[in-house]
């Protein structure tokens, strides 16, 4: 007996960053259950879907493939989407302006939300190293790719004796001083031009650090918001009927619901993923 799709659940507006697409780390299968949960009208890919910088033609899995088919097939279908470039997608800066039916590629965004304005880029302008030593900022990344997969072992062995995950990198977030304040610097540089701008919201990615806040200075106030990433915090950014809220999909038992509830007895190879993939993008 076939099992009973339930609805998706409907959003105004979602923000996704950091995926690292062709990393170790992504969670791809998490986040490609998101997907399919939700029913966007608008969904902004604020920068790093695709780690360019740790692709390898060797580690592509098909789950990461079929994000890429999902997000394809919401711009077949009429819901638009925005990619936002980010540093570890940075060669898509090239074609930004590019604009094709319901999808477009840009560097920056700025849009109306109930009246006010919401200013949203990845955030990698702030980044000293990516300004001026890129060459460390990329070895940076492959540390932290590195303790991923540390990160991933470990707590491989902690759940086979039935302990609680540990993160490694928050942990090095919240301890180290040097991280606490790159992290408070960053929020409130954004916050400080976006309040001089006189914008209502200033929206970015980049640090991996969900968070939402009202951030003020001596000229007014600002609501700071970071969707987060897919690799530790597996979380986004939703605005519905005029409310913001983060996304955990760590506590979302709808979207896990929703992929049980949809789930196919005979799932696409790998090749027939690329296939349906190309299809995507044929001329009607």
């Amino acid at each position: 007996m076939k099992k009973q799709s339930l609805p998706k659940r409907k959003v105004d507006l979602v923000i996704i960053s950091d995926v690292h697409l062709g990393a170790f780390g992504c969670h791809a299968r998490e986040l490609l259950q998101y997907l399919r949960s939700i029913k966007p009208k608008t969904l902004i890919l604020n920068g790093d879907i695709i780690d360019i910088w740790q692709f390898r033609k060797r580690f592509f899995p098909k789950s990461h493939l079929m994000v890429i088919r999902h997000l394809t097939g919401l711009i077949a279908k009429n819901t638009k989407v925005i990619y936002i470039t980010g540093n570890h997608d940075e060669l898509m800066r090239k074609f930004t302006r590019f604009n094709m039916g319901y999808f477009k590629l840009v560097n920056r965004l700025l849009i109306d939300l109930d009246g006010k304005k919401a200013w949203i880029f990845h955030g990698d302008v702030f980044d000293i190293t990516m300004q001026h030593s890129k060459w460390l900022a990329k070895l940076g990344s492959f540390g932290y790719d590195l303790l991923i997969m540390l990160n991933s072992f470990v707590n491989f062995v902690l759940t086979s004796f039935g302990r609680p995950k540990i993160s490694f990198s928050r942990r090095v977030k919240k301890s180290v001083k040097r991280a606490v304040s790159y992290i408070n610097k960053f929020e409130e540089t954004a916050a400080d031009i976006a309040i001089s701008k006189g914008y209502g919201y200033v929206i970015c990615g980049h640090i991996h650090q969900p968070e939402m806040r009202t951030i003020t200075n001596s000229r007014g106030s600002v609501t700071y918001l970071n969707s987060g990433d897919w690799v530790e915090n597996l979380s986004a950014l939703e605005y519905h009927d005029g409310a913001w809220k983060i996304y955990n999909y760590r506590e979302d038992l709808y979207a896990r619901a929703y992929a049980e509830a949809s789930k196919q007895a005979d799932s696409p190879s790998h090749k027939e993923t690329f296939k349906e993939l190309l299809r995507e993008f044929e001329l009607r």
